[in-house]
């Protein structure tokens, strides 16, 4: 009974994304599912209601599907190639990939990431409620949340679940 009560306290007393943000709100949810298959499930959370730039927010990611680190990290620099216009250069790429590195594991089936978007200073990522990385840049930060934020996203359907819009 004791070790129970203490794996509750535990699990009760870790990290969690949505600890740096002031009474978060859920913003919205919903999943991305590609051609039947679904890849993940989404939230946001934000400080402010509706979610915008303005204030903190965090975007938790529970995976269906395994990932491997590369491949995750490779859609996102395509994706804020694609996005944002101008593109960033090469050599800024490159750089946001070498920062997104520690920021992602490859995932599994049941795995959490989590990005905090924090204004004018950049993000932060965990993976499973561990603290991963902090990438002190703002330009970056809403590049990577523009992935699914912006009004250009691969997937529209989420992006408005996800800022709590029925259409």
């Amino acid at each position: 009974m004791v070790l129970v009560l203490c794996m509750l306290v535990s699990a009760q007393a870790l990290p969690d994304c949505r600890d740096t943000l002031h009474a978060p709100q859920l913003s919205g949810k919903g999943a991305l599912c590609l051609f039947g298959f679904c890849l993940y499930d989404a939230q946001l959370w934000s400080a402010e209601l509706p979610a915008s730039y303005d204030a903190p927010f965090a975007l938790e990611v529970t995976y269906r599907r395994a990932i491997e680190r590369n491949r995750l990290i490779e859609t996102a620099v395509d994706e804020i190639r694609r996005l944002q216009a101008p593109a960033p250069s090469d050599d800024t790429l490159a750089q946001w990939q070498r920062a997104m590195t520690p920021a992602f594991p490859d995932v599994k089936p049941g795995d959490t990431l989590c990005g905090v978007y924090l204004p004018g200073r950049g993000a932060r990522f965990y993976a499973n409620g561990q603290l991963t990385t902090e990438v002190d840049d703002p330009v970056f930060a809403r590049a990577f949340f523009d992935i699914w934020l912006a009004p250009g996203t691969r997937a529209p359907s989420l992006r408005r679940q996800l800022l709590g819009k029925s259409r």
